[in-house]
């Protein structure tokens, strides 16, 4: 008898629903990561698994099944052991004599029938369903299947070594079945098994997504999203409850979103977690932020910025007034480039004053100050308070509107030096947003004395990491000059335990820093394009993020495929 993977590519060619190339590369890709054909066609979206099913059942001439719209019998379903109906996609339907009728997603897997046929005693007639109706049927006609799933996630937690600092508030009566649920045991070993585990991982958020048949946890780790092991859909809403009872939310409301923080304690040192909970079409998705203390460097030497920038840095906040703004995208680390350039300034002859939405981390011997919108202590109100309190240095978590911009400028301009975040991809793009927000020109030349874009780009694994020479081709078209630099060795991560496979540990940053000679100030004045302020900038030595990122690069740091996904090419 052929294989379904001789079968299958007869089929799909005499179907002609592949093509060969479609079919060599799906070869290749089965050569090197393993798996079933007919699932890497499939995920290559060379197929559709309707039109897969559909050809398989007419090519072995199978009956296809709907198990969509077939009621199972669940003492048929008992003939078979779950871990046995998961481990070969399969799921009995009927029973007739001494014959079972079996779905299976692989109907030629003779290991299959044998071991089945073994197990029960009964002949096995098969037929052909999708993978994916038979996973789902299987989780909804077991009824222990969420408990063994339970069971393998937590079984190698003996006892949870999480401590919520700041326990719950009581559950009112109109809330008591979700407050139950959310005080019952594996609920609270899965959450607290996430929660271990993206501490574990170095993750910066969890991602807690239920969509239609299955429910999702993603860890973003070094930037990137990586998807984990998770429980079935059934406890989607117990997982929310349990995280919205620690939060201190209302488990009772489903219909809006909400926002909150918890901190734990784990292996002996206290993190905190920011909670939004955000209402979705199958169900609430929930974002958790994790703030941990010791995976944050507030050290300036430390956080990789280039010799130009740490010296740049050091001259504009020893300055007694002005501003300056560090710009990038969300998770780009300004925040903590700007509590990394207060602790260097910080000395008990400055008043400094921070107001954020929210405070991310104490830090000592600051005053900081939480903005809470919803009250009226907005970031221009909260700014208004502080200048009544004398400070030297001033940070604003973000410039989000005219009020604050105009506070903020105001607050440069009589003798404060300010600090803060503006959401631009490049620093000469700063100055345009500040014009878009209503600044004027003069008030710009006036008050602001720098600008820092900064991306952060994955660092290379030092386990598994390798040196290759690039081709000459590549560094032409990267406008890298050979002459200057050399020999042309770059550094990748091969990929270990380690670093999950990825050849990426950590993160370093790159940026661009813009200071204001006369001749930006006299563009800035004229109301010059972004790309006349940039180019003036480069003719004065600015480094551009790509430089910045193609010069961490060649020190060994990063990849050149990293720098080229964090950066846009320089004009």
């Amino acid at each position: 008898m052929l294989s379904l993977k001789d079968r299958l590519t007869e089929i799909l060619i005499n179907n002609k629903l592949i093509t060969a190339e479609h079919l060599a590369q799906a070869l290749s890709v089965q050569t090197t990561k393993g798996g079933k054909l007919s699932d890497i066609i499939v995920e290559l979206k060379f197929v559709k698994e309707s039109e897969l099913i559909t050809a398989l059942s007419e090519g072995l001439g199978l009956p296809l099944i709907d198990l969509k719209r077939f009621k199972i019998d669940l003492d048929i379903v008992k003939l078979i052991p779950v871990n046995i109906a998961r481990h070969y996609q399969i799921i009995p339907v009927s029973k007739m004599g001494d014959t079972i009728t079996l779905a299976m997603a692989d109907p030629l897997n003779i290991f299959a029938i044998d071991h089945v046929q073994a197990l029960t005693g009964f002949k096995i007639n098969p037929i052909i369903s999708s993978v994916t109706d038979i996973n789902q049927t299987i989780e909804s006609s077991y009824p222990d299947t969420s408990k063994g799933i339970i069971d393998d996630l937590v079984k190698e937690m003996t006892v949870s070594s999480i401590e919520l600092i700041k326990e719950e508030k009581d559950v009112s009566l109109s809330e008591q079945e979700l407050g139950r649920m959310s005080h019952e045991a594996p609920v609270i070993k899965v959450v607290n098994m996430i929660l271990e585990e993206s501490i574990k991982k170095k993750a910066s958020d969890v991602l807690v997504e239920p969509f239609e048949k299955k429910l999702r946890i993603r860890f973003r780790i070094d930037g990137m999203l990586r998807e984990q092991k998770a429980p079935p859909k059934s406890m989607h809403t117990s997982i929310v409850s349990r995280i919205k009872v620690i939060a201190e939310l209302d488990i009772a409301e489903h219909r809006l979103p909400q926002d909150g923080r918890f901190k734990v304690k784990i292996l002996d040192r206290e993190v905190d977690f920011r909670v939004s909970v955000l209402p979705s079409s199958f169900g609430e998705k929930v974002a958790i932020r994790i703030l941990d203390k010791l995976q944050v460097n507030l050290d300036m030497k430390k956080l990789g910025f280039s010799d130009y920038a740490l010296e740049t840095l050091a001259k504009v906040s020893a300055l007694p007034h002005g501003m300056i703004l560090v710009c990038g995208p969300t998770g780009s680390g300004k925040t903590t480039t700007l509590y990394a350039v207060l602790k260097s300034v910080d000395s008990p002859d400055k008043n400094i004053v921070t107001v954020e939405d929210p405070v991310e981390f104490q830090l000592e011997g600051i005053n900081q100050v939480t903005a809470r919108p919803e009250i009226g202590l907005s970031f221009a109100a909260a700014l208004r308070s502080i200048l009544r309190q004398d400070p030297d240095i001033i940070m604003i978590g973000e410039i989000r509107d005219y009020e604050t911009v105009d506070i903020a400028i105001k607050s440069a301009l009589t003798g404060h030096l300010v600090l803060s975040t503006l959401h631009t991809t490049t620093a000469s793009g700063a100055v345009v947003r500040l014009v878009n927000m209503g600044v004027e020109p003069y008030l710009i030349n006036s008050s602001l004395v720098c600008v820092i874009a900064q991306k952060l780009v994955r660092k290379i694994c030092l386990h598994c990491k390798e040196s290759y020479l690039l081709k000459d081709e590549i560094a032409q078209s990267l406008s890298l000059d050979v002459s200057k630099i050399g020999k042309l060795q770059f550094y990748k991560g091969k990929g270990c335990q380690h670093c999950f496979n990825s050849g990426y540990s950590g993160r370093t940053v790159i940026a661009e820093v813009l200071q204001f000679s006369q001749k930006i100030r006299d563009l800035i004045l004229t109301g010059s394009q972004e790309q006349f302020i940039k180019q003036q900038a480069r003719m004065e030595g600015m480094k551009t993020l790509r430089e910045n990122g193609l010069e961490v690069a060649l020190k060994g740091n990063t990849t050149i495929e990293e720098v080229l996904r964090v950066t846009t090419p320089d004009e």
